[in-house]
């Protein structure tokens, strides 16, 4: 028998979490991330693409600078699908795969 339930994603963790210089500014950004994905989710649901895009985009240059780099690829497609004007299913599926690794960023130096 196969089992029915998918695989649950890995948790982000960021390399700089480690540094006691920079520990703190990386929990600061992971405490934050909630609200940042409530917004996204909001602008989505709105359909306000603008708003959308500008939130995404400084999620793409906020992630590398706490060292969580699997958001910018992320964040980088629903802004260019937004700037590029591709088509709304285009925008959401990007905008779901950006909430999915937002979801997954964690505190701590991981294992």
């Amino acid at each position: 028998m196969t089992s029915s339930t998918s695989p649950v994603a890995s948790p982000l963790f960021s390399p700089l979490a480690g540094d006691p210089d920079l520990c703190e500014l990386v929990q600061m950004y992971v405490d934050e991330m909630p609200d940042r994905i409530a917004v996204i989710a909001q602008l989505l649901a709105e359909g306000n693409w603008e708003e959308l895009r500008r939130a995404a985009h400084q999620m793409k240059g906020a992630a590398g600078s706490y060292g969580f780099d699997a958001v910018t690829p992320a964040a980088g497609a629903v802004e260019d699908a937004i700037r590029d004007g591709a088509p709304e299913e285009q925008i959401r599926q990007a905008a779901a795969s950006l909430l999915a690794v937002c979801s997954r960023v964690r505190a701590g130096v991981g294992e």
